[in-house]
């Protein structure tokens, strides 16, 4: 009872915070302007400056884990890779292979991966570690095979590469992370004094990233759209909220990760599919009734899934 408990405070107030945006958008407090404003504030100002003060305030150096990076990668290009192979063969549909395959991989790994280490830890650190072995991934895989596939697709480009290129050297994320590594590099090798109102300042635009990021997820919300293509719904949900974390997890124990690392693993395999799916299916000509029908089913299940996974590792101690 007392692992339930932990699991359950873990993940059940971050969905409530999903659920109280939910409630204020249909209670009209919130409108759709408002939410694409308050998400892109989030995205680009709010999570951020919480990477930034996270990995700044600790020594890079010595918490760096090349080993953890580097499976993250990998994990992340074989569950790429091996369900793309798989679609590509047995669906029927190819107009719906690149937003089944995206869908299926993308997790919303900045979210609601640093809301649950801050719930659970009380720090990301681990996050950004994660987020450096897998969200340059996660772009650059999209856009190749949301490129080659799709009702008007017309192949990978000289001008969609470029735009992927540039997205990931301007990602306001790897940004931070990036910064966050050299003010930490910086610190450590010319033993500067503390800036306490600077950093005091850093904490207070902090402290907004998780609780303004899980009412924008949660204002976002439309169940209406889960209804749209069932069965490709359910079955993408199902790979990325319970055959990767089955698959990988007691890959990861064996390979040594314990604790925070290996709950910002989980978020990697099994945490919602991110929203920005949606806004990169239709940016690349894709009709994205599955994409949105997917980060609407999966946003739901994963409160259970998610506290299910971390009761198996709590009550294994791993966690």
């Amino acid at each position: 009872m007392e692992n339930l408990l932990f699991c359950l405070q873990a993940t059940i107030p971050v969905f409530l915070v999903m659920v109280f945006g939910y409630l204020l958008k249909r209670m009209h407090f919130l409108d759709a302007s408002f939410v694409k404003t308050l998400n892109s504030f989030n995205y680009k100002i709010t999570l951020p400056a919480l990477l930034f003060k996270d990995i700044s305030g600790s020594d890079f150096a010595a918490s760096f884990d090349g080993k953890y990076v580097l499976f993250c990668f990998l994990v992340t290009l074989f569950c790429i890779t091996a369900t793309f192979m798989v679609t590509a063969k047995l669906s029927h549909r190819k107009d719906l292979t690149g937003e089944f395959v995206q869908a299926s991989y993308r997790s919303s790994a900045a979210v609601l991966g640093i809301a649950f280490l801050q719930n659970i830890y009380g720090t990301s650190s681990m996050a950004p570690l994660m987020i450096i072995g897998t969200v340059p991934l996660y772009n650059i895989a999209a856009v190749i095979i949301l490129s080659f596939t799709g009702p008007d697709a017309t192949g990978l480009n000289r001008e969609s590469l470029k735009k992927t290129v540039k997205d990931i050297l301007t990602n306001p994320i790897i940004l931070s992370i990036g910064a966050g590594i050299l003010a930490s590099l910086l610190k450590s090798a010319l033993s500067l004094p503390p800036l306490p109102i600077l950093a005091k300042t850093l904490n207070n635009i902090a402290v907004l990233a998780t609780p303004l990021a899980l009412i924008g997820l949660g204002a976002g919300f439309e169940g209406k759209k889960a209804l749209a293509e069932t069965k490709a719904t359910l079955l993408c949900s199902t790979v990325k909220l319970i055959l990767w974390p089955v698959l990988f997890l007691p890959v990861a124990v064996l390979c040594g990760f314990r604790g925070e690392q290996l709950v910002a693993i989980l978020v990697m395999l099994g945490s919602p599919t991110t929203v920005s799916c949606y806004i990169m299916a239709k940016n690349l000509k894709h009709e994205g009734i599955l994409t949105s029908s997917v980060v609407v089913a999966t946003t739901f299940f994963s409160s259970l899934t998610l506290t299910f996974f971390l009761y198996l590792l709590k009550i294994l101690g791993l966690i």
